[in-house]
Order: C-alpha cells, then sequence, then structure tokens
C-alpha cells in the first residue's frame, strides 16, 4: 500500500484494469499520473479549439514505455524470467534497462546500427543493458528478438508484442478520462509499432465498458511519410524519417491498429520530416513543452486534417506527447538559437536585449 500523500504506484491504481496478481511484484519507479496541459495558444496556430497534450515525457525514463514495462518487467519477476529483451529504436530499451535494473534481472537490447538516438542509447548503457547493434532495421531486431523470446531459458520479451505491455499502456486513456470527465472527441498520436495506438483504444473501451465514461473519442493516428506503413498499406523496407522514435517499416500491432482506427471513425495519416520539425519546435514555443520529434507528428497531422475538414478544429482534442526533448539532442540542437554576450552591467544588458 502506498503511502498517504505518496505518488500513486500505477500497478496498484489500475489493478483493476491490469493482469495484476496476489504474486506479482509492485515495481515501480514512479510512472504514470503525467501532466494534462492545455495549450491554447499552440492550438490556435493549428485551428484547434481545445487543444491538450498527455505529456508523457513526464514518466521516469521520458517515454510512455514506462507505463506498460513497469507492468511486463513486474510479471517477468512474477513468472522467474531472469532476463528480459527487447529490439528498439531507442525509447523501449532505455526503459527495460532501467526496470529489469530495478528488479534485479538482466536487460538485453537489439538495436538497429545507426538509427538510434543519442540520449536513448545513453539510457541503456547507463542502465547497465547489454547493447547489441545488428546490420540491418528494427524489424530484423524484432525478429531475432522473437527467436531469442522463444527459445526459454527464462528470457521474457519485453516489446510490445507482449500483452502487458498493452495493458499498462492504457493505463493512460484512464487518466485522461479521470482528469477531462470524460473521453475527448479525438486522440490524436505518433504511430510507429503501433502497440500505444492499440492501448489507448482498448483503454477508452474499458473506460466505457466500466461507466467512466460515456464515449469514445475518434483516434488519429499520424506516420512519417519515410515511414507510413500503415498509410500506404504495405511494409517499407527501409523507413527513414528524423523521427526514430517511428522509423518502423512493419508494425507489430499493424492489425489492433487499423481496428482501433475502423472502429473509431478515425484515421492513419503521414507528415513530412520538414513538418515534423516544424510542429516540435512550435510545441515547446507555443505550449511550453519540449517534446523529442515523433511527439512533433500528431500536431503538425491535426494542422493539415483541422485545415482539410478531416478533424474538426472545434472538439476537444487530446494529443500525445510521447517523449521528451532530450530524448534526441541532436536534433533538438537545431533549436539552439544565439547567446549575446554584455558587459557585466545593467547597461550592458539593456544594450545586449535591445531594451
Amino acid at each position: 500500500m502506498s503511502a498517504q500523500g505518496a505518488r500513486p504506484v500505477l500497478m496498484e491504481r489500475f489493478r483493476s484494469v491490469l493482469p495484476v496478481t496476489a504474486a506479482t511484484p509492485m515495481l515501480t519507479l514512479g510512472e504514470g499520473a503525467t501532466p494534462l496541459v492545455r495549450a491554447p495558444r499552440l492550438g490556435a496556430s493549428i485551428g484547434a479549439s481545445d487543444l491538450w497534450l498527455k505529456v508523457e515525457g513526464a514518466n521516469p525514463t521520458g517515454s510512455f514505455k514506462d507505463r506498460g514495462m513497469v507492468v511486463a518487467v513486474a510479471k517477468a519477476l512474477e513468472s522467474g524470467a531472469r532476463a528480459v529483451v527487447c529490439a528498439s529504436t531507442g525509447n523501449t530499451s532505455a526503459s527495460a534497462a532501467a526496470y529489469a535494473a530495478a528488479a534485479g534481472i538482466e536487460a538485453v537490447v537489439l538495436l538497429p546500427a545507426g538509427k538510434i538516438a543519442a540520449g536513448k542509447l545513453l539510457q541503456a548503457f547507463a542502465a547497465g543493458a547489454k547493447v547489441i547493434s545488428i546490420r540491418g532495421n528494427f524489424d530484423d531486431a524484432l525478429e531475432i528478438v522473437r527467436e531469442l523470446g522463444a527459445g526459454g531459458g527464462g528470457v521474457e520479451i519485453v516489446n510490445s508484442i507482449n500483452p502487458h505491455r498493452i495493458a499498462g499502456q492504457a493505463t493512460a486513456a484512464h487518466e485522461i478520462v479521470a482528469d477531462l470527465g470524460d473521453a475527448p472527441d479525438v486522440l490524436a498520436l505518433p504511430v510507429g509499432n503501433a502497440g500505444n495506438i492499440s492501448a489507448y483504444w482498448r483503454g477508452f473501451t474499458d473506460a466505457v465498458a466500466a461507466g467512466a465514461a460515456t464515449k469514445r473519442p475518434r483516434m488519429v493516428g499520424l506516420q512519417a511519410a519515410g515511414a507510413a506503413p500503415l498509410v500506404n498499406g504495405a511494409p517499407v523496407s527501409n523507413p527513414e524519417t528524423v523521427a526514430t522514435a517511428i522509423r518502423i517499416g512493419k508494425p507489430a500491432s499493424w492489425d489492433t491498429a487499423i481496428a482501433a482506427r475502423d472502429e473509431s471513425g478515425g484515421l492513419i495519416d503521414s507528415v513530412t520530416d520538414a513538418e515534423i520539425l516544424r510542429a516540435q519546435e512550435e510545441i515547446i514555443r507555443l505550449g511550453g513543452i519540449f517534446v523529442e520529434p515523433a511527439c512533433a507528428a500528431p500536431i503538425a497531422g491535426l494542422r493539415n486534417l483541422i485545415a482539410s475538414g478531416r478533424v474538426d478544429g472545434s472538439g476537444r482534442i487530446v494529443a500525445v506527447m510521447t517523449g521528451f526533448g532530450l530524448k534526441d539532442p541532436e536534433t533538438a540542437s537545431r533549436l539552439i538559437g544565439e547567446i549575446r554576450e554584455a558587459d557585466a552591467t545593467l547597461a550592458g544588458v539593456r544594450t545586449a536585449l535591445g531594451w
């Protein structure tokens, strides 16, 4: 039981919708309970009158992955696993390594060579993971991980093909319902391996079934134009985009993502890298939230979709900000502006400011 006034433990708070038993270790790093922030200036810039940002970069390792990872690693512990293994474009590796470290088990991470942002790679190494860079893409890495997990030996796969991951990530939908009093009209989010859009749809569906929400939102997923298999209707053999978190050509949760789109009357669209970079800058300068490039995809997409009439900008819209901006410092470095020098006097500073 949490101490009075302590941060809520995700697996305790959402026990009724998670695969938690009396034997499940109550592992936690303080995940969940992330801010839901109204962003009126950002909303006005894209034509949305009631825009909210779900700031998942506030999770312990800086991304939404922690919600599902805490459940996956706890269940791995419960089953007696000695190690967890994952393929990753970055955020999954950082999360898996951190929770494995807290749990006292080994973490093995397979990465596509040269395709991971430095901030995420640093997190995995710092937490003590065994990191293997393969000469291939994410989809190649995931196939090897599937084979490693199939071999038994106490090795648990913690990618989103693990159902405990999806169950944990679905808790974000329950938090949005609790904070707003109901589901929004539209939920927009980036789509890479497609586990998160599937998880949110499950969460909203469960919230309606439990009587906590009266409706489910239209699910609006955004992919990068160079990595848009769900938009194109076919896998992409060599996905490319500045948004490394969604640089995936063959989503593992393809079928459930399409189901979420269709059942919600929603859509999955794509945006260019130039649109992503513009939106990343606007999110921090108009909304005050610093995010990695993948998070900018839903804002860039909403701008286009509202302008074309495919999304109603007058409704309540929640956009999911999946990861913190320093996950990808190289891309963010373009936002560094001029550092003005001044004499160490008030007059000097005023001169430098042009005041």
